[in-house]
């Protein structure tokens, strides 16, 4: 993929992050288009693919929650943050044949 690939995606998903929160009625919304994919990324090799756009989606939400009720800085982050931290502690399974899934890593008292 060359640099100017990635520059016209770059401009692709930006055009439709503004396009999208127009039809959503969240004009002006500033959306961190990197911090977005790299949490989906994150949480894609952690968990499992489909674990992304599901986390990507409970993360935003969490965050619109939050905002609603108790507005603030940085609430974007801390839910992500809090997603990543709870990634870490799964352990992807993955054998022959397998497209893969997820397990709870036992907690401190060896329960799952």
């Amino acid at each position: 993929m060359t640099e100017r690939d990635d520059e016209a995606k770059r401009t692709a998903l930006a055009e439709w992050s503004t396009r999208l929160t127009a039809e959503l009625g969240l004009e002006g919304l500033e959306v961190d288009i990197d911090a977005v994919l790299a949490l989906a990324g994150r949480i894609a090799h952690a968990v499992m693919r489909p674990a992304a756009p599901l986390t990507t989606y409970l993360v935003g939400y969490a965050a619109g929650y939050a905002a609603a009720s108790a507005p603030g800085d940085r609430i974007f982050e801390r839910a992500a943050a809090t997603a990543t931290e709870l990634a870490e502690t799964q352990q992807t399974v993955t054998g022959p044949g397998e497209t893969g899934r997820s397990e709870v890593a036992p907690d401190q008292s060896g329960q799952q």
